[in-house]
């Protein structure tokens, strides 16, 4: 049983990292992860303890992003249609990254939060889980802005740890249906950040890029590792793939802390992604993460948020996680005040009747066609034997 404590990183102003109703990052996923976790029960646990974030400073935000493009987005934050910018050059206007103002504040919290997380996890003995919903943004460039992503949270918390101990080892671990390309490029070439992505693979979904030849430049060479997963893998094949390659990285790597991007586009149901799991094997997933962190990263695990795009499916998801982190057995069912709640906050979604599903028609699409789940199958025994022939032996051989 979990005899220490969970962190929780949240405040109402997350809410002000808005970029509209209509846009597939609303406030609004949040906000029901925030209700659902109370109205379960889990924010009167003994372990939970939940802490008021602070914004970054811009020294912080500028270890891994661009003076410059900090400066841009500082002038915008104030003015939206200041013309003395070219928003499009950095990635911003219409379309994935819209322009709104505060979003330098809203922005900054995200990676205080993200920071201020690491640095618990990292110092504090009685918080070796810390959570931070709002972040996992996981696409921001050190020049730009990208697939919904301002800064790069991610990359400023990574940085900061940089600065508490010499030669930290930080694994990054991103289960996100899209690629975790931002946080890959800003630490390409450094042995001590191993980045690890499970992934749509990138023919199919933006952003186009995790293929198993990416596996880092110069000193970094062999510490980025890729699994570009076929569309609509399914629990089982996910699963197995995770549990046979995931835990043996890490005992190979031996990190001092790992960080976890937790997206959960990776749905069978989500919009913007063609991959096929369920609810069900997110506590299986969170399972697999808590006990490779305790064996093999000092029982440090920072969890942040990050991709998916169903307001019925994010909140359960990530109250599913945090249900694993404090060890609680959830019955599967929704308070009935939740789901009133969902039902007049979304009326453009249906409404979930149950804590978690099973994906019972991708599974059968898998029975109906035999070949195509044969080929699940040989496309994750290459991806271990890949695992175990080239992407371990890399790492071995830094050593």
């Amino acid at each position: 049983m979990t005899n220490y404590n969970v962190g929780l990183y949240f405040t109402d102003e997350y809410y002000e990292y808005n970029f509209g109703n209509t846009h597939p990052l609303r406030p609004l996923r949040l906000e029901l992860t925030y209700s659902l976790i109370k109205k379960l029960g889990l924010l009167e646990n003994k372990l939970l303890h939940v802490f008021k974030p602070r914004h970054c400073t811009e020294e912080e935000l500028t270890r891994v992003h661009s003076p410059n493009y900090v400066q841009v987005i500082q002038k915008l934050s104030v003015d939206p249609n200041d013309t003395s910018v070219r928003p499009y050059s950095y990635g911003l206007g219409p379309g994935d990254n819209p322009i709104f103002k505060g979003m330098y504040e809203s922005s900054t919290l995200i990676c205080g939060a993200s920071l201020q997380a690491a640095e618990k996890v990292f110092l504090d003995e009685e918080y070796p889980i810390t959570f931070n919903p709002a972040g996992g943004l996981h696409h921001a460039m050190r020049n730009h802005a990208s697939g919904f992503c301002i800064f790069n949270d991610i990359g400023v918390a990574i940085a900061h740890l940089k600065t508490l101990k010499e030669d930290i080892k930080i694994a990054y671990l991103d289960i996100d249906c899209h690629h975790g390309d931002g946080v890959q490029w800003m630490f390409y070439d450094d042995p001590n950040v191993l980045t690890i992505s499970y992934h749509e693979d990138g023919r199919y979904l933006f952003p186009g890029t995790g293929t198993i030849e990416e596996t880092g430049k110069n000193s970094g060479a062999g510490f980025s590792i890729n699994f570009p997963l076929q569309r609509w893998t399914t629990d089982k094949i996910f699963l197995n793939l995770f549990r046979g390659t995931f835990p043996k990285i890490l005992e190979t790597y031996q990190p001092d802390i790992l960080i976890s991007q937790l997206g959960v586009d990776t749905h069978h149901l989500d919009p913007l992604t063609q991959m096929g799991l369920s609810l069900s094997v997110y506590p299986d997933i969170a399972q697999t993460i808590k006990t490779t962190a305790k064996e093999y990263a000092y029982n440090r695990w920072l969890a942040l948020g990050g991709g998916g795009y169903l307001m019925s499916v994010v909140p359960r998801a990530w109250a599913l996680f945090l249900a694993k982190m404090l060890d609680v057995e959830l019955e599967n069912k929704l308070p009935e005040e939740w789901y009133q709640e969902f039902k007049n906050k979304v009326p453009f979604e249906k409404a979930p009747f149950y804590l978690w599903d099973r994906a019972d028609e991708i599974q059968r699409k898998m029975l109906a066609d035999p070949e195509i789940a044969q080929k699940m199958v040989e496309h994750r025994n290459t991806l271990i034997k890949i695992c175990e022939e080239k992407y371990i032996p890399a790492i071995i051989s830094h050593r």
